[in-house]
């Protein structure tokens, strides 16, 4: 089996993610913005997933635009954390979710040139 390129950087992702949000639970106890990023950032490497089991060309665009919109979510997120006055540092490279984002768009865009 070829390597996946977007379905190994977003499952990456979605590891450091879950290591970030356990971390800030347990030493800031923080729940809500935490429980959001978990949430979308994680979705964005289970949608990848169920697009390489598609029914249909559709059926995969469909499934890969929801993880860009996740992604998008997601950057949000991180940029509300590493802003606020809260200061929470993610840690997390704003470029990481930006190549992810770049590379979603790259792939629905030729996905539907190709119909």
């Amino acid at each position: 089996m070829t390597e996946n390129l977007i379905a190994n950087k977003t499952y990456n992702f979605a590891v450091e993610i879950v290591n970030f949000v356990l971390a800030l639970q347990k030493n800031e106890k923080e729940f809500v913005l935490t429980k959001q990023l978990l949430r979308s950032g994680t979705s964005i490497g289970a949608n990848v997933a169920e697009s390489q089991f598609a029914q249909s060309k559709p059926d995969f665009i469909h499934k890969l635009s929801i993880a860009l919109k996740e992604a998008n979510e997601t950057k949000f997120w991180l940029r509300l954390m590493n802003d606020s006055n809260l200061n929470f540092d993610t840690g997390l490279e704003q470029k990481e979710i930006e190549s992810i984002i770049s590379i979603l768009v790259r792939i629905i865009k030729s996905s539907k040139g190709n119909n």
